[in-house]
């Protein structure tokens, strides 16, 4: 496999050229990396913050419920990630912080002809800290071809909710699963030890992503992952279900969702589909919301936007 492609299915696309910037050009390799750590009084600071185009940050935000915790909003100039963009993202919590890392909008991967575009998220979370990393959704535009690789690594007694939201194109425009190739992979540790991994790849000229089994009558896929080695998984997934179920019983939301406990008592994976993202986004928040409760004593903050 070339080592410029981050997965066996992207090794054909790496070899073409991308004659406007090629890869490697300024504004096409973006990096972010965002440090967090307590006081000895408990408060979370951003000890040490880096941007490259694509990427900038306006500071922190005094954003969410928890008197101790930090918030960042990421924010970008460019219309989209475009094809030849390679995103490097690295954060960090430690001395029992807790941190809250979102983006200000959806990350919308644009059309391609040539090469492919990839991000890959390094999340490091320390003893006695917390981390949300819950962006905006994905929205993958006709003939986009996009990996993204989320690595976690987490000591036994810290906990972190990953969020990721897929949306098949503009749906509003009518588009539906027009992109080339999307995969996403998740891969968790803890001391060096494999606790789980997860991916979706979904082509939609090689098999139907609509076929029953795969994502049926729906077009926007969610996933949370609520990792927490040391609590009580299940009852934890018990909680999260429940309240991913209310709401989605809301007559006006398309959402279906349920919770399960991950592997090697890593804690709960909370998935949803829906014809809308704001049903998906908002179905993912309320299970969200009680993870925050049963961790922190403190639900999730609102949505910038809300």
């Amino acid at each position: 496999m070339a080592a410029d492609a981050p997965h066996p299915a992207f090794e054909p696309y790496a070899a073409e050229p991308v004659p406007q910037a090629p890869v490697g050009a300024p504004g096409k390799e973006g990096r972010l990396e965002l440090a967090f750590a307590a006081d000895e009084d408990g408060q979370t600071h951003l000890v040490r913050d880096f941007a490259r185009v694509p990427f900038h940050l306006s500071g922190t935000l005094a954003h969410d419920p928890h008197p101790d915790a930090e918030t960042v909003f990421v924010q970008s100039p460019n219309g989209g990630v475009a094809q030849g963009d390679r995103h490097t993202i690295d954060v960090s919590v430690a001395n029992g912080g807790i941190a809250h890392v979102t983006t200000g909008s959806s990350t919308k991967v644009l059309t391609m002809e040539r090469n492919y575009a990839a991000a890959d998220v390094s999340l490091s979370v320390g003893p006695g800290s917390h981390l949300d990393y819950v962006p905006e959704p994905v929205i993958v535009n006709p003939d986009a071809r996009y990996c993204q690789e989320l690595h976690l690594d987490i000591t036994p007694d810290a906990t972190a909710v990953v969020g990721d939201v897929v949306v098949p194109g503009r749906l509003a425009r009518g588009e539906r699963f027009d992109f080339e190739r999307f995969v996403s992979r998740f891969e968790c540790r803890s001391d060096g030890d494999l606790l789980f991994e997860d991916a979706t790849h979904l082509t939609p000229a090689d098999g139907d992503p609509t076929a029953p089994g795969v994502m049926g009558e729906y077009a926007v896929y969610g996933t949370l992952y609520v990792v927490a080695p040391e609590s009580d998984g299940n009852a934890l997934s018990d909680a999260l279900h429940d309240r991913a179920g209310e709401q989605t019983e809301d007559e006006t939301s398309s959402a279906r969702a349920a919770a399960t406990t991950l592997p090697n008592g890593a804690g709960v994976v909370v998935r949803a589909l829906g014809h809308r993202a704001e049903d998906v986004t908002g179905s993912l928040h309320a299970a969200w919301d009680e993870a925050r409760t049963v961790l922190l004593d403190v639900g999730a903050p609102d949505g910038r936007k809300l």
